[in-house]
């Protein structure tokens, strides 16, 4: 059965700061961690009102120091905006603060407008040739020192800290299965190539020495509730900043409005329901059968649970009901077999 980890913006609310964001996300990031959730992963977003996950790595850094086993990682570092050199010695100084359980997970989206791009790498233009350039790169600067090399990254030489390429489209699958790297598709946000793109990563995958068989994890809103209603009710939120994100009109997480979704014109609702294709929303029985069926469509090794509801406390909730549905579903799998066997 299909494990679960998940995804943080870090949102700021409404009516909320920065810092009680930061503090949502370790909390969050806590408490996955005591349900056995597999990794938590942070994402790198920059001039975008509402999300405070722009210092990926010194928020991975926060939450490996707030917890002690989960996998803590970025989803993802977005490669164009940073030199491969220092992203090594980012994340070769976390590996070494907390051994086994880094990972760097890597897009080649800007992850914010071109201005604000040109801001982080300045005089930079990025070609096509140059993302894989720099994932070998990188790759090269976290693996072993060899003879005669003239860049180390210190820290980062040797840690080897294991390296995910994430995408929406198929150039990642095809990069991703060249290289022998495990893969994460942002069905999160952009679910339309979602089964074309794993069935391309796992016909054309490369076996690595690190990773001999292809690995996927998936990205799937989640907003899970007492019931069905209440779930709508509390997705409303996510409703208007996925809104807000399609219109250009970027704010914080808002509150819950009732029967927002109805409300919108039809054009409006389509967009908004067409970006969350992949969703999950609903009673812990609506979330056990629409977790259970997303495994099953999509055989993901793990899968990226993005929560983001207004109140934390029922974000916490939220988790909880996830972690529950699969419990049961490995106890119906085993029960299954047992009666087969």
């Amino acid at each position: 059965m299909t494990r679960l980890s998940m995804l943080d913006l870090v949102s700021v609310r409404e009516g909320g700061t920065v810092g009680e964001a930061l503090q949502c996300a370790l909390r969050t990031a806590q408490h996955a961690e005591s349900l056995g959730f597999v990794r938590y992963w942070l994402a790198e977003h920059h001039n975008m009102p509402g999300i405070a996950s722009s210092a990926t790595a010194v928020l991975v850094g926060h939450v490996a120091g707030g917890t002690q086993s989960i996998r803590v990682g970025s989803g993802g570092i977005m490669l164009p905006n940073h030199a491969p050199l220092v992203v090594a010695e980012a994340f070769g100084t976390l590996a070494e603060l907390y051994p086994g359980r880094i990972d760097l997970g890597l897009g080649r989206a800007p992850g914010t407008d071109q201005a604000t791009m040109r801001a982080l790498r300045r005089n930079h233009t990025e070609h096509e040739e140059d993302f894989p350039r720099d994932v070998a790169e990188l790759q090269a600067l976290l693996g072993p020192t060899r003879p005669g090399q003239k860049l180390v990254a210190l820290p980062g030489a040797g840690t080897q800290v294991p390296i995910w390429l994430l995408g929406s489209s198929l150039y990642s699958a095809q990069l991703a299965a060249h290289m022998g790297l495990p893969y994460a598709f942002a069905s999160h946000f952009a679910p339309r190539y979602l089964h074309q793109a794993l069935a391309m990563y796992r016909s054309l995958y490369q076996p690595s020495a690190e990773w001999p068989r292809p690995y996927v994890m998936v990205g799937v809103p989640l907003v899970a509730a007492r019931t069905d209603e209440e779930a709508e009710l509390l997705a409303s939120s996510l409703y208007q900043r996925v809104l807000g994100f399609l219109t250009g009109q970027r704010k914080g997480l808002p509150p819950p409005v009732d029967r927002f979704l109805q409300q919108c014109p039809p054009d409006a609702r389509a967009a908004i329901q067409d970006f969350l294709g992949e969703a999950v929303i609903g009673g812990p029985d609506t979330v056990r059968s629409g977790l259970q069926a997303m495994g099953s469509a999509t055989q993901a090794n793990e899968l990226l649970l993005v929560c983001d509801i207004y109140d934390p406390t029922l974000r916490l909730r939220a988790l909880d009901i996830a972690a529950q549905a699969i419990r049961q579903a490995q106890a119906e799998a085993a029960r299954f077999d047992v009666a087969v066997a």
